[in-house]
């Protein structure tokens, strides 16, 4: 992978490369990353790496590729993808271009003789891609701190991304995702393009989700064509991967990629797992029932009691923004440890709740579609065993939480219509200053593409909520530490296909991804293909913000740049400091703050990493 960068002007203005060489300084995480820039008589466009970058020119085309086309078979013959997406550009157009790979990309393509600029991300918004635009020209880059030489562009955050993040629920963060952490830089969402002539510029969809309906063959006919996709997904991304890895968690997902390329490749792979001191999140038993079948060489990663200060402060600096969950500070570590280790390349299980249905969350979804349809015994069976198989002593579950929380979360007389989470919105509101935002006139946008509540609830956590800040927090910290990440739930073809699966073949008698188990017989260890309770990938932040990591929070909270920004109520923050340390310590059946302090904690230490940005002087 690469971080890509450039300028394009307008009505024949001549080509800024010193800008685009700033930006690409900008772009870089390592001082010895190779930086390349090709240009013409209006545009610049680079790329640096660790590796060779993605470029072309030539026959009045500028092209720069970030990430990997895997269906290169299919493709023209070219030395690099930027040579592959040019031939398929004079064949086919730009948005009929993008149409034709199945890959994970960022693209930027100038065409002098059409005197037209244009900008593609792919399908699901795997790779990023930022710009601004004006009268004067367009410039983008993979990360937005590439834009700050751009002259016009300024390091003034986006109030209410400010707001919505550090007072609010990361699934709120990307509740627009035409928006950056920035007020002067636009992000481009997944699945569009930028056109940009002299006219002006456009934002063109090119690919949507559509509904389809769903399938109507048998269950095991869809199990083998999800097994013969998954394993295909994964097959194409091990071409394209050098000295791959894998992540390892306990859940199924991490184990589906992991199993699935030990399956076509026929030989086991290394893994890498963080473990943990505190035993509420680790998952080193449940890990161990895939060690014997699929993996050459376990390499368990120990995070105890970090330098969490410490460490947010060198993370938000490589990721331009805040960090979503205490999760990253943990993938951070073992990012670390594969790139010390020597490998190449990173594979990881993200997407697959969103497709399979393996959250929490979404068992009150399929419960509003039974409701909906009128199946109320099949409902109340579905709660009895969700009840049986998921009650919890802090979220217990019960038939009267199923009928709240359901009617909470859906509306029943529009079929598919779903609810914003009030109270998972508000919960820290009296800790935000209403004079800085007000949380309770915040309106999320809920997308409502299909008439079940279960795939929209999944599609907004592709769109809008639990996908994008994860997948910008793999792309960062894979890339700072020079490793390739491939995330084979997000090929188009397994979303296109999963949108069309029945969510009774997701969830039923209170068990989750009930396609994926079946398309995984044979593959998985059964152990953990049949395993119905799941940890979650998640970090111990309860225990680090206790202790000293409670006095470092206030200190913080008491610190001169925290008080005089005006985020935050002091009082509050101090309430919930001690509370929370008090729920800590005296082991208390009480949900605990963690995520609130820890985006508290990003929020602030993102804020002064960019006040520490010095200012540019290209121009």
């Amino acid at each position: 992978m690469s971080r890509i960068a450039g300028y394009c002007r307008k009505n024949g203005r001549s080509a800024p490369k010193v800008i685009t060489d700033a930006m690409l300084q900008q772009s870089k995480s390592r001082p010895e990353w190779i930086a390349q820039q090709v240009s013409n008589e209006t545009a610049a466009l680079g790329a640096t790496s660790w590796r060779t970058p993605q470029l072309l020119t030539g026959n009045d085309l500028l092209v720069v590729v970030d990430g990997f086309f895997y269906n290169t078979k299919e493709l023209p013959i070219g030395a690099n993808d930027a040579v592959r997406f040019a031939a398929l550009y004079r064949e086919h157009g730009f948005l009929d271009a993008l149409n034709h790979v199945n890959g994970d990309f960022a693209i930027a393509l100038h065409d002098a003789r059409a005197r037209v600029f244009w900008l593609g991300r792919d399908r699901l918004g795997v790779r990023p891609l930022y710009y601004a635009a004006d009268a004067d020209g367009v410039a983008f880059g993979s990360r937005p701190r590439a834009l700050f030489p751009v002259p016009g562009v300024s390091k003034v955050p986006n109030a209410r991304f400010s707001a919505v993040f550090g007072a609010s629920h990361y699934r709120y963060i990307d509740n627009a995702p035409e928006a950056s952490p920035f007020r002067d830089i636009a992000q481009l969402p997944g699945s569009f393009a930028l056109k940009s002539s002299d006219k002006g510029e456009e934002l063109i969809r090119w690919w949507r989700l559509e509904d389809c309906g769903d399938f109507s063959v048998s269950q095991a006919k869809l199990a083998e064509q999800y097994r013969e996709l998954l394993l295909d997904a994964v097959d194409l991304r091990m071409a394209r991967a050098e000295k791959p890895a894998f992540t390892l968690s306990g859940g199924m997902d991490s184990s589906t990629v992991l199993a699935s390329a030990v399956h076509t490749s026929t030989s086991k792979q290394v893994a890498f797992s963080t473990v943990y001191e505190d035993p509420t999140y680790d998952e080193t038993e449940e890990i161990r029932t895939m060690l014997d079948s699929c993996v050459s060489e376990w390499n368990p990663v120990k995070v105890g009691t970090p330098d969490v200060f410490g460490l947010v402060e060198r993370m938000v600096r490589e990721h331009d923004e805040p960090v979503a969950t205490g999760t990253w500070l943990s993938h951070y570590i073992l990012c670390d440890e594969v790139s010390k280790r020597g490998f190449g390349s990173l594979f990881g299980g993200l997407g697959g709740d969103e497709l399979n249905a393996g959250e929490y969350e979404y068992f009150f979804a399929f419960f509003a579609d039974l409701k909906q349809a009128g199946r109320i015994k099949d409902y109340e069976a579905e709660v009895a065993r969700w009840v049986e198989y998921h009650d919890h002593p802090i979220f217990k579950k019960s038939l009267s939480v199923a009928d709240k929380t359901t009617a909470q979360i859906a509306d029943l007389q529009i079929p598919g219509r779903l609810n914003p989470d009030r109270g998972r919105l508000e919960r820290y509101a009296a800790a935000l200053n209403k004079d800085y935002f007000d949380l309770a006139a915040y309106q999320p946008v809920m997308e409502h593409p299909f008439p079940s509540y279960l795939k929209n609830r999944t599609y907004q956590d592709l769109t809008r909520e639990t996908a994008p800040c994860c997948l910008r927090a793999e792309d960062r910290q894979t890339v700072a530490y020079g490793l390739d990440n491939f995330l084979p739930f997000f090929d188009h073809r397994l979303v296109e296909f999963m949108y069309q699966v029945p969510g009774t073949l997701k969830i039923r008698s209170g068990v989750t991804k009930i396609l994926l188990r079946e398309a995984t017989q044979g593959i998985l260890p059964e152990e953990t293909r049949g395993r119905i309770k799941k940890t979650g990938w998640n970090a111990p932040g309860h225990v680090w913000f206790c202790g000293k990591g409670g006095e470092r929070l206030l200190d913080l909270a008491h610190s001169r740049s925290f008080k005089e920004r005006g985020i935050y109520n002091i009082v509050e923050i101090e309430r919930i400091v001690a509370e929370h340390q008090e729920i800590v310590a005296s082991g208390a059946v009480k949900e605990n703050h963690m995520m609130f302090l820890w985006q508290m904690v990003n929020l602030e230490m993102w804020l002064r990493s960019i006040e520490a940005v010095p200012e540019t002087t290209a121009a």
